[in-house]
């Protein structure tokens, strides 16, 4: 990043020494007593009642056009604008016309952050303003904001490059408001599970960010060093066994939005940190917990979008209604055109060399189906649907299939060729978890770094008993892409993980 000003920021610290010296602190600590917003003034403002006529806004210049002893800008603050009406004499009644002359019309810039208190009014033209009749710097703003600019049908200075976009949130949020409402959607999500939740009668709590056995999801962990314990730690990669330990605990249900933290590799839809909640109700399976994601998730859309249709991608996806359950290995029959119910690892490595699979000799018969529905089903799956009933091989914390122990009680609900939750009737048979811990322990042994660790505090949980269980693990960053329609996790994250800038250090007062 280059640090060297350009002509316009030295102007503007030109003018940051100016105002000091005519006693003007640009940067005062005094409270400032904000009564209302421009939405507000903007929905409530009748100008038969004449209301509004004591009002106190504060937000960043974004505009101004100096017309003699008169001017208007327009004022943005976190609500949305407003045009601002500025007369010499009413903001400077006495003689001394310093503040018009000098400070509003040669020291104040775009982007700097001001307080006005006036009178709503409808100037000539209709447009609904605020008359200044006293105007206060409350920051000034050293850098240029990229103002977009129209002449001859080009754009100019929009703030549209991605990297600058993601390293810079602050100024991608002041000047595209579109990016604050995703985060509003975003937050609003996140209030309408929870309500549904609590309405279910669930618990939300908290549990370990570092965990000394990194479990319930298959996924390579960071690692850390504990000083006082002298032990490693890792950050999680999933809350879930910490979470079933309060079922045998004996709560009935409990849930928790968790951020989770896996070393593996970045693109538009995966981020290294990312947002996880998982919920687990007692005395539920996989059924009931297809069914309770169907609502929430027609709830949630309903609530953030006033529809169940979302445009995602181009497609139009119903959060309405049932969606459709498909065994994972009628998937693979159906897309790739082959039947590998009960083939071993070598007939299953055998079948990726003809579909042209790529396969490495640490995954096992679990890794190789994934890789096979990977390549050739998720990209179909479209409209919500639950894929079910996992082989046991994939699924090594879940219980086996009632009617079919070479399988498990598992779905995965797909949009738009991706996964956005994962599901279980938990399994609670401490003597068939042991079993797979181990075998998960077999494959790290082959080289599989993804493998689960065998977590014995677990085990002795389930030894004293854990209740039949439904568990939910639902990407709430995913999920805010689908509900706002965007394609990169990037664009739902304030700061995604990137590689640091090179910033050479620069005076902040310029010299």
């Amino acid at each position: 990043m280059n640090q060297e000003l350009s002509e316009q920021e030295i102007i503007r610290r030109e003018s940051l020494a100016k105002l000091r010296e005519l006693g003007i602190d640009p940067y005062p600590a005094a409270l400032y007593p904000v009564n209302t917003n421009t939405a507000e003034i903007a929905s409530g403002y009748d100008p038969e009642k004449g209301n509004f006529q004591e009002v106190c806004v504060a937000g960043r210049l974004m505009s101004r056009r100096i017309m003699g002893a008169a001017s208007f800008g327009e004022l943005q603050d976190e609500s949305g604008r407003i045009q601002i009406y500025v007369k010499r004499d009413e903001i400077c009644p006495s003689e001394d016309k310093t503040m018009y002359n000098t400070v509003w019309k040669k020291l104040l810039d775009i982007g700097d952050i001001v307080g006005i208190k006036g009178f709503a009014f409808i100037t000539q033209t209709g447009q609904l303003s605020i008359h200044a009749r006293e105007l206060t710097l409350l920051s000034k703003s050293l850098r240029v904001l990229p103002i977009v600019k129209e002449m001859d049908g080009q754009v100019f200075d929009a703030f549209t490059d991605p990297e600058m976009r993601y390293r810079q949130i602050y100024v991608d949020l002041i000047v595209n408001p579109s990016v604050k409402d995703t985060f509003i959607k975003r937050s609003r999500i996140i209030s309408s599970m929870r309500r549904y939740f609590n309405e279910a009668g669930c618990l939300e709590v908290e549990t370990p960010i570092l965990q000394s056995i990194p479990g319930g999801a298959s996924a390579r962990p960071f690692i850390t060093h504990h000083n006082a314990l002298d032990i490693p730690l890792y950050l999680r990669i999933a809350n879930e066994l910490y979470l079933k330990r309060l079922i045998v605990g004996g709560y009935n249900g409990v849930y928790e939005f968790a951020k989770d933290f896996r070393n593996e590799g970045m693109d538009k839809t995966h981020n290294p940190e990312f947002t996880c909640m998982e919920i687990y109700v007692a005395y539920k399976d996989y059924n009931w917990m297809m069914d309770f994601v169907e609502k929430m998730l027609c709830q949630i859309s309903l609530e953030v979008n006033g529809t169940t249709r979302v445009n995602i991608s181009g497609n139009e996806v119903d959060f309405g209604g049932s969606y459709r359950r498909l065994p994972i290995l009628e998937a693979i029959r159906e897309f790739a055109g082959v039947d590998i119910k009960g083939m071993d690892e070598e007939a299953l490595r055998k079948v990726c060399r003809e579909l042209h699979v790529e396969t490495e000799p640490s995954m096992g018969k679990g890794k190789l189906i994934d890789a096979i529905f990977g390549q050739y089903c998720e990209d179909k799956l479209i409209q919500p649907t639950f894929i079910i009933d996992y082989p046991v091989e994939m699924s090594p914390l879940t219980k086996r299939h009632r009617e079919d122990p070479s399988l498990t009680e598992r779905f995965e609900l797909f949009v738009c060729g991706k996964e956005l939750a994962n599901s279980y009737s938990e399994l609670n048979d401490p003597i068939d978890q042991l079993e797979r811990f181990e075998e998960q322990a077999r494959l790290k042994g082959k080289g599989d770094d993804e493998a689960m660790f065998i977590d014995y505090d677990f085990v002795r949980a389930l030894e004293y008993g854990m209740p039949p269980t439904a568990g939910l693990g639902m990407g709430i960053d995913r999920l805010t892409m689908f509900m706002t329609g965007k394609t990169a996790i990037q664009d739902v994250l304030f700061f995604p993980q990137m590689r640091p800038e090179k910033i050479a250090s620069a005076p902040s007062d310029g010299r």
